[in-house]
């Protein structure tokens, strides 16, 4: 992925985002419940943190700030946009990146459950 991708990602806000994500997974069946479970599991923050963030219009990069992200989110695996999550040598990006995975993954059906025990 090159720097005016990354540079792009950093500056995008985690609230234009967020409706799509939403909309996403409930499109596909899925809840909002499972989607904010997914999210703070990703993050650490709690609803009321991510809520804040969506309020204050915090970029990607000021909201994985904030988050501490679990280990075991680095053994997700697969592609978004035809690149493999595990390769983007960007750890911004690749965590917003991890983020678009798990949400694909929730919206395709995967239990929140399996999604946060990898």
């Amino acid at each position: 992925m090159g720097t005016n991708q990354d540079e792009k990602i950093e500056k995008m806000t985690f609230a234009s985002v967020f409706p799509h994500y939403q909309n996403k997974v409930e499109r596909k069946g899925q809840s909002l419940e499972d989607l904010n479970l997914i999210i703070q599991w990703l993050t650490g923050l709690n609803q009321n943190q991510l809520n804040d963030c969506i309020g204050q219009k915090l970029t990607f990069k000021e909201l994985f700030e904030m988050a501490s992200i679990p280990s075991s989110a680095f053994n997700i695996k697969g592609s978004i946009c035809g690149i493999k999550v595990q390769e983007i040598s960007n750890p911004l990006t690749q965590k917003v990146r991890f983020l678009d995975k798990i949400v694909d993954d929730l919206a395709k059906g995967k239990s929140v459950e399996k999604i946060i025990s990898i």
